[in-house]
């Protein structure tokens, strides 16, 4: 048997303690009619209370009261108030046989149950059969724990749960990595057993070297990536191998793996080592890739960082040349601006300014200047070519990338560069038809082909991060599809709403058409109080409220007229008539309330905002006690139906 801890002393205070707080006093500590009727079946008052004690201790948490057990202050006091008595009636309930005696009631009437023989099985075999899906040891016991309340087994120790949890998480660790390992055929085993005994430059371990991945910065980095994620893919381990293992499992075998070093890991059982070995290569992989992505991500922004420098950089360099340029220009239109209206003068003017040589110079200049201050980063991008092509062939041909319609014409272009394909001459269709890049792609002065090729690579990272394109096995880029709720779930939701999206938007143009309609009837004929149509746009005029001054006492006159009647009478007419009354249900049992009177009196209550004390005051039939009773048996459940009745 496995014996070691699973709970620790607040989980388990938690589970088995007997609460003291008032919202779970109510949920579940609320007696009803028929409690109290076996309680009263008890002939001395600490037995009653005794039993109600017991009683309420098999609801929740669900376990026998221990003998000598100190039972909390409010607990004690919540449950005595409901049967009529005072803490201090329990302490002379005290006799062994008088506990067992109640305890065989107990279970006669509500039907509870040992942990023994037959129940004990089953909640065994429950525990087989969930154990895989328990994503923690506390949330095994816990679901232990409340499905014997829901099936009024009583609880056997904390220390006996724990144990029979742990046994059972033990078992389907070990099914699941006979289940990883039955997939794998000899061949495969033998792969999977070299990697820890395997070097690399002999220095470290197979193993040990393909966990030592992290986002790189450059292109060498990029190789390293490729170099692990190469290997993996060489392994070629399905990932068939990982169907229908719960994925918190697939992340607790990747998790110690990452752990383990070479010497630990060869002392672990066969099965254990394999399905760790198994899970990290599948794991891996999908790692891997997701960082080769995210590298190339680096790579692209240090690039157009770099490119941005550059152009900021030459323009800055620009700033004396232009200077002088339009000083020089400044002077020759002075000196024109002079000779104005003397054609003589005018021809002179260049001569005399900055000479027809120097003129030509200043237009040249200006020329260049101009395209040095109008060019954007994008002119310079095309120097990250070099960085490009160190890598871009090989991360291609890595990467199983898939994309949606939109994408395909990227996704074609970057096969272009996976196999080394001669560069399209015209060809750019996974550009926008107003991208800058065309501009760039049309410039003369560039080298076409490579800038294509930076282009592609800039867009495959925008597609990455706008989910375009995706890799079939990753964790962060992956299919977002994987994430929506699959249409079979959704048609069982009872959606309000059409799950075509056709006939959804054609059902919303229909309705716009027919309030438009309807509204361009109303302007048409006056019937839109202040609605006038000027320029062809539509003005509503706020509607101001018309009540007469007389309104008032009118209103006042007509309560006047009406009969008496206490309101009080009005809800038990209402509810005569409706029945609303049945649509508070107990908190616990669901049982409608016997106490119909005092269920309208608290409602009556609540809704004028007065409390109960008041209520009780001004009540000839029911004390504090027993609207308190009746409010929090009934009210702090939701009504059955989803409205008033009226």
């Amino acid at each position: 048997m496995a014996h070691r801890a699973v709970l620790t002393a607040r989980q388990r205070a938690a589970l088995f303690d007997l609460p003291t707080d008032e919202a779970t006093l109510l949920k579940h500590y609320t007696l009803d009619d028929e409690d109290i009727e076996h309680i009263r079946t008890r002939r001395r008052s600490e037995n009653q209370i005794g039993f109600a004690l017991q009683l309420c201790a098999f609801r929740y948490p669900g376990r026998l009261l221990n003998a000598g057990e100190v039972i909390p202050e409010p607990f004690l006091r919540f449950v005595a108030a409901q049967i009529g008595f005072k803490p201090d009636d329990l302490l002379p309930y005290a006799r062994e046989n008088t506990r067992y005696e109640h305890l065989d009631v107990l279970r006669k009437i509500y039907g509870y149950k040992m942990f023994t023989g037959k129940a004990a099985m089953q909640m065994k075999r429950w525990l087989d059969q969930h154990a895989e899906a328990a994503q923690s040891c506390e949330s095994m016991v816990r679901g232990f724990v409340e499905e014997c309340r829901r099936r009024q087994i009583v609880l056997p120790g904390p220390t006996r749960i724990e144990r029979h949890c742990a046994d059972a998480l033990v078992d389907a660790e070990r099914r699941v990595d006979a289940r990883i390992v039955a997939r794998l055929d000899s061949k495969m085993r033998a792969r999977l057993d070299a990697l820890p005994t395997e070097e690399v430059d002999g220095r470290v371990s197979r193993f040990i070297w393909l966990r030592k991945c992290e986002v790189g910065k450059n292109s060498a980095d990029m190789n390293r990536q490729l170099d692990r994620l190469e290997f993996l893919q060489g392994i070629a381990l399905s990932l068939v191998v990982l169907d229908d293992i719960p994925a918190h499992r697939v992340t607790q075998l990747r998790r110690q793996g990452e752990r383990y070093f070479t010497d630990g890991l060869r002392d672990i059982t066969s099965d254990r080592r394999l399905a760790i070995l198994a899970t990290c290569v599948v794991e891996w992989s999908a790692a891997i890739a997701d960082t080769v992505v995210e590298t190339h991500d680096r790579i692209v922004g240090s690039i157009w960082r770099e490119a941005k420098r550059i152009c900021d950089a030459r323009v800055a360099e620009a700033q004396s040349e232009i200077a002088a340029t339009l000083a020089g220009f400044e002077t020759l239109g002075t000196t024109l601006l002079l000779a104005k209206g003397d054609e003589v003068a005018v021809a002179g003017a260049v001569d005399a300014s900055c000479g027809w040589g120097m003129l030509e110079s200043l237009v040249a200049t200006a020329g260049a200047l101009g395209k040095t201050v109008k060019a954007d980063a994008l002119a310079y991008v095309e120097k990250g070519y070099h960085r490009f092509k160190l890598y871009a062939p090989r991360m291609l041909a890595a990467l199983d990338v898939t994309c949606a319609s939109v994408a395909e014409p990227l996704l074609t272009a970057t096969n272009v560069i996976r196999d080394k394909q001669d560069i399209p001459s015209r060809s750019a269709p996974f550009l926008k038809p107003q991208s800058k890049w065309r501009g760039q792609l049309r410039n003369a002065e560039t080298n076409r082909d490579r800038l294509w090729v930076v282009a592609v690579l800039f867009h495959l990272r925008e597609a990455f991060r706008s989910g375009d394109v995706w890799l079939s096995h990753s964790r962060r880029y992956s299919d977002m599809k994987q994430a929506l709720v699959q249409m079979e779930a959704a048609q069982t939701m009872g959606l309000s709403m059409p799950l075509e999206p056709e006939i959804w938007i054609a059902d919303r143009k229909q309705r716009m058409e027919d309030g438009l309609h309807r509204l361009a009837m109303a302007v048409r004929n006056g019937t839109l109080p202040g609605g006038v149509i000027e320029d062809g746009r539509l003005r509503v005029e706020r509607v101001e409220a018309d009540v007469p001054a007389e309104a008032g006492s009118l209103i006042l006159d007509l309560y006047r007229r009406r009969p008496e009647v206490r309101i009080t009478d009005i809800l038990t007419d209402v509810d005569n008539d409706t029945g609303f009354a049945d649509a508070f249900t107990h908190l616990r049992t669901g049982a409608p309330c016997k106490d119909r009177l005092g269920l309208l009196n608290v409602i009556l209550a609540e809704g004028l905002n007065l409390g109960l004390s008041k209520m009780a005051a001004a009540s000839s039939t029911h004390s504090f006690t027993q609207l308190d009773g009746c409010q929090t048996g009934m009210l702090k459940a939701r009504p059955s139906i989803g409205r008033w009745p009226w």
